[in-house]
């Protein structure tokens, strides 16, 4: 049974999430502030945080940055209304694993919670990302790849740091919509599909999969 700390400062949100969580077999606990967060992670040892960024007290960054300065393997999944690329690329560089943005579906929560607590704990302070011979700086968001840098624009960076977290899966265009645009709904568009021909047309070998009908994943062959 793996141990859950929920930080969310809306009573019914943070109530919600304790049920559902604790539906699917965790144990939960709760924090609705900055400094409650703080205390109950100082106090008690927990496998996963589900974090929101706007608290009281102090936000999610600082929680994060707390957090990590006491245990840099804490894993942090961000559950946040603040879906601009920037705040993303700044969780992922304090050292968030996942980002998943409101409003958002019960299941992909549920199952996204699932697949952190499987994977396993690293620490805050590695500025790489590394995967074979494909490695993303998290600093200068560039992809080196066999030795040679290779620049990528904000959401390049984002898609394939999403795809390399999640390497050995596949992932749909709805949740690259939603992790690196931050569309709750498909709008239709194409974007995800012009994004992965711009890496591929940097990159001298394949480093995304397309797998038919589903969606794309990380491919370090």
């Amino acid at each position: 049974m793996a141990r859950v700390l929920v930080v969310e400062d809306e009573a019914r949100l943070c109530a919600y999430l304790t049920r559902t969580l604790g539906a699917d077999g965790h144990l939960v606990d709760s924090a609705r502030s900055g400094p409650d967060a703080v205390r109950r992670l100082r106090d008690s040892e927990f496998d996963l945080v589900v974090l929101d960024l706007m608290l009281p007290g102090f936000d999610g960054f600082e929680v994060m940055q707390r957090a990590f300065d006491r245990r840099p393997d804490q894993r942090v999944l961000v559950l946040s209304a603040m879906m601009d690329v920037a705040t993303r690329v700044r969780c992922l560089q304090i050292g968030a694993i996942d980002f998943l943005g409101k409003p958002f579906a019960t299941a992909e929560l549920v199952e996204r919670v699932r697949t952190r607590l499987r994977t396993p704990s690293t620490s805050v302070s590695q500025r790489w990302l590394r995967i074979g011979e494909v490695v993303l700086d998290l600093e200068r968001q560039i992809l080196s790849l066999g030795g040679r840098d290779v620049p990528l624009s904000h959401r390049e960076f984002m898609l394939l740091g999403h795809l390399m977290r999640r390497a050995g899966q596949v992932c749909s265009r709805r949740e690259l919509l939603a992790s690196v645009w931050g569309y709750a709904d498909d709008p239709g568009s194409n974007v995800v599909d012009v994004t992965v021909r711009r890496i591929r047309g940097k990159v001298p070998r394949p480093v995304i999969e397309t797998v038919r009908n589903v969606g794309y994943a990380f491919s370090a062959g």
